[in-house]
């Protein structure tokens, strides 16, 4: 009893500690001026709010100077309704703890193997937590009041969960139907021959998916029938937060025929890679790596994905770590860690505007792609590099 009840104070204190180190982060977004305060989480919930008033979901946009459209397949928008039912400043510190209760599930699945057994684990934990808070894909969750954490935590929990008490499967088709990029998952159970859990992922998407015919069929058509055909409605494909592999291309600016071909045929190499090095670490029993690349596969296949959609780099990070016994492995973490803080892409910007002669036009591109290159790299660490290191040590 006397070593539960330490236990217990001991997590208690170390909840207490990450929060204080996080508050600052918190204080910095929520404390902006409300057009700019979390205005994706105002998309959430405004998209309930029409759902409340009967008025199209696909029609409406935030007030200025925002102007953002929902952009969600229907059930999240009878999923915001919670949300919309909540007060302006209510909801925000309810997303704001759960995208930190997010992130502490996705950390404690992540770091599992180096977390087992070590005398301080409760305190690694949190300093795992509080570094990870402060990654730039990370700390653009907080700023937005985005969904992504908690998609990875669904994914990642369905994939790696020893002994789930749901249906395993059942969170990658909730997370699918939320939002479309945690699809590529179904790609992965089926190479990996994973059929129950890629059976139950795909019902449960097609029910999510189904449900908002029968219950907001107007919405559900304007949906899958005009507004998912509108790349637009997502924002600037040539911003610089675009870092998916097409967003690198239409920085180019080559004619949009061969950007289109380009990225077609980029996409098949990358995903011909990436999901063979995914089933070649699902069968050597190293699921957290095979679930790394696959959300790295939703962040570099899709046709836009802005830098919080990075918040796969917490698992990639886990991936690395592995049990924490290899220094070499420990310290290109921590490098990937530290790349993923700075503000590489904006960098890059910076370095465009000074209009160096020989060095802005390219040296300037480069580095304004540098959390999509850098995800690019992460998948050749993770199919080659790590596999043979992990050998070697």
């Amino acid at each position: 009893m006397l070593v539960r009840r330490r236990q217990w104070w001991t997590w208690a204190v170390v909840v207490l500690v990450a929060a204080a180190a996080v508050a600052p982060l918190v204080h910095m977004w929520l404390t902006n001026p409300d057009d700019q305060r979390l205005v994706d989480l105002d998309v959430y919930r405004t998209g309930g709010q029409m759902l409340l008033e009967g008025r199209p979901v696909y029609d409406y946009v935030t007030p200025a100077p925002q102007l953002l459209p929902f952009t969600y397949p229907p059930v999240a928008a009878m999923l915001a309704v919670g949300l919309a039912e909540m007060s302006w400043g209510t909801a925000q510190w309810v997303w704001t703890a759960g995208i930190f209760v997010a992130l502490a599930v996705t950390v404690g699945f992540a770091f599992r193997e180096a977390l087992r057994g070590r005398k301080y684990a409760p305190w690694a934990f949190a300093a795992l937590v509080v570094a990870c808070a402060y990654v730039m894909p990370i700390r653009d969750q907080v700023r937005f009041g985005q969904v992504d954490i908690l998609l990875v935590a669904l994914c990642l929990a369905d994939c790696v969960a020893r002994r789930p008490w749901w249906p395993r499967g059942f969170l990658i088709g909730l997370a699918t139907a939320v939002k479309l990029t945690p699809g590529v998952f179904l790609i992965y159970l089926l190479v990996t021959r994973q059929w129950r859990t890629f059976f139950m992922a795909a019902f449960t998407t097609a029910v999510l998916t189904l449900l908002p015919f029968a219950v907001i069929p107007r919405d559900a058509a304007d949906f899958w029938f005009s507004a998912l055909l509108d790349p637009e409605r997502l924002g600037a494909n040539a911003a610089t937060t675009n870092q998916s592999i097409r967003g690198m291309l239409i920085r180019l600016y080559l004619p949009d025929l061969a950007t289109s071909l380009i990225w077609v045929a980029v996409v098949a190499v990358v995903a011909w890679y990436g999901f063979r090095g995914a089933r070649d670490a699902y069968r050597a029993n190293d699921n957290l790596t095979a679930v790394a690349l696959v959300g790295l596969m939703a962040v570099l296949l899709s046709p836009v994905a802005w830098i919080h959609h990075l918040a796969w780099v917490v698992v990639v990070l886990g991936a690395i770590v592995g049990d924490g016994r290899d220094p070499v492995r420990l310290r290109v973490a921590a490098g990937v860690w530290l790349f993923y803080v700075v503000p590489v892409p904006w960098w890059g910007v910076s370095l465009k505007a000074a209009d160096i002669p020989g060095v802005s036009v390219v040296l300037g591109k480069i580095v304004q792609n540098g959390y999509g290159l850098g995800a690019l790299a992460l998948v050749w660490l993770l199919v080659t590099w790590l596999p043979k290191r992990r050998e070697i040590a």
